[in-house]
């Protein structure tokens, strides 16, 4: 008899080996009511040649965090690309005096590990009269003086780092809360006069403009008239935004709005989320902080925005590595948590949180092997979707479903999840039947992707009747799971 049981996930720090195995204080527990077959095996860094997931390393600039504290559970994670943030007052804190020693460690520590640097030219420099902030929501350099002085600095940078960063941004949120000194066309001048630097030495470097803070569509559209009307749109390879909403799948409107304005002006320009997650504590600093968090809602806002990006055709960067304990006079004094790992107040790494196990799930399954199947559709009457992929479920309520191909094998991965609602602390199921015509399935299990489990669907529970499947009983709740050709899943 094959034994149906919950699936509980234990686990360890990677300082002691890559492989992540072992016993902490944070055992997520999700009752599937399937035959258990296994847990997902994460994939090291190395093992990935490309994926749509970057990780951000941000506020090192600031003494917030510190890279060398948690350099070691990178690799582990499966993520190749590092957001981080250049850090001009740290670099020069005396006029023409630059001090990299900093930054060397860091981007040379990255670039040995295989990861890529992906590296923000700011904040401001206070030591300039008119030199803009150091902390988000501070104003861009504005005085001829301050401006010289960032161009220098930019100049020196990109020379410096050109055969190890092959990916830049501008600036970080020039519409941070009600900042009315970033306007939309001082901001474009300012990625356009950044970028042509950047351009002028790294020729065929990329470039992302504008990371806008939250989705303001009049703020987008004025940004890219701006870049338009100086032929500028060519410097930039991809746009990027932020949106911090509770609903991680409620921003899709926005989005799209956001995607018409810049196809206007710069058609086929990459759409990339720059920075985006959840805290694991309620109440505590930074977007969206005023909710009852946990480590478990965490992990699923994440893995669903994840998976919500990836299914519309959108980089995505997931913020932050760890939790960062912000200090000084910027807009956060308090520490931030949305870390996948648990910091100390001195920096010091703690341990990993759920969400950074359940994100080691994703990028293990899904990379630069797997292409998005389009035109993917919700049919009620699934035999009218002749040839085209379409899917059905005996419910009226919102359920997202993404499905993916193998390049090489054909076989097919579905991801599915309860859309409607903020993460929520509980691990209620829906036992949902999902139809699905024209797929490639030789042998469905399913997958769950907060604890990795793998479980077997019992005969007496699925059908095929030509190239449509018919699943009964699947256990649905608001954090993806996958129906998934075995073959396109690590087992451990």
């Amino acid at each position: 008899m094959t034994e149906i049981r919950s699936h509980r996930v234990y686990y360890a720090s990677p300082r002691s080996s890559d492989n992540i195995e072992g016993v902490t204080s944070k055992k997520p527990e999700v009752k599937m009511n399937l035959p258990y077959i296994g847990s997902v095996k994460p994939r090291h860094t190395d093992e990935i040649e490309s994926s749509n997931w970057m990780i951000g390393c941000e506020t090192l600039d600031r003494d917030y965090a510190n890279y060398h504290e948690y350099k070691e559970y990178i690799a582990p994670l499966g993520i190749k690309v590092l957001r981080m943030q250049g850090g001009w007052a740290k670099t020069e804190k005396v006029h023409g005096i630059y001090d990299w020693s900093w930054l060397d460690q860091i981007i040379d520590d990255a670039v040995e590990r295989g990861f890529k640097p992906w590296l923000q030219t700011g904040y401001g420099n206070p030591i300039y009269p008119g030199g803009g902030g150091e902390n988000l929501g501070a104003g861009m350099p504005i005085s001829p003086e301050a401006l010289a002085a960032y161009e220098k600095w930019v100049a020196a940078m990109v020379t410096r780092y050109k055969d190890k960063v092959k990916d830049w941004e501008v600036w970080n949120e020039p519409n941070f809360g009600d900042n009315t000194v970033n306007t939309p066309e001082i901001t474009a001048d300012f990625n356009v006069r950044t970028a042509a630097i950047i351009k002028e030495i790294q020729p065929d470097t990329k470039i992302s403009a504008l990371a806008l803070g939250h989705i303001d569509l009049d703020y987008v559209e004025q940004f890219f008239r701006f870049l338009s009307e100086k032929n500028a749109t060519g410097l930039f390879h991809n746009v990027t935004y932020h949106d911090y909403v509770y609903n991680p799948d409620s921003n899709k409107l926005a989005v799209y709005k956001m995607r018409q304005i810049v196809d206007k002006y710069a058609p086929g320009m990459i759409m990339r989320q720059g920075e985006n997650g959840a805290p694991s504590v309620g109440g505590a600093g930074g977007a969206i902080g005023d909710y009852p968090w946990c480590e478990f809602t965490q992990a699923k806002w994440n893995v669903r925005r994840m998976l919500e990006n990836l299914g519309n055709d959108i980089e995505c960067s997931v913020f932050s590595i760890i939790d960062m304990n912000y200090s000084g006079n910027g807009p956060i004094r308090r520490k931030n948590t949305k870390g996948i790992i648990e910091s100390a107040s001195d920096n010091t790494a703690v341990r990993p949180k759920i969400a950074y196990y359940a994100i080691q799930h994703v990028t293990s399954v899904f990379d630069h092997t797997l292409e998005r199947i389009k035109g993917l559709r919700h049919l009620h009457h699934i035999a009218s979707a002749g040839s085209a992929p379409a899917y059905s479920f005996n419910t009226d309520r919102s359920v997202s479903v993404y499905g993916y191909c193998n390049k090489a094998s054909n076989k097919h991965v579905y991801a599915i999840w309860m859309d409607e609602a903020t993460p929520r602390a509980d691990h209620e199921m829906k036992s949902l039947d999902f139809q699905v015509a024209n797929a490639k399935l030789d042998a469905p299990v399913v997958v769950e992707l907060i604890t990795g489990g793998i479980y077997e669907i019992p005969a007496e529970q699925w059908s095929k009747e030509g190239d449509t499947y018919t699943f009964r009983n699947i256990p649905v709740y608001d954090s993806p799971i996958l129906i998934a050709d075995r073959s396109l899943i690590r087992i451990r």
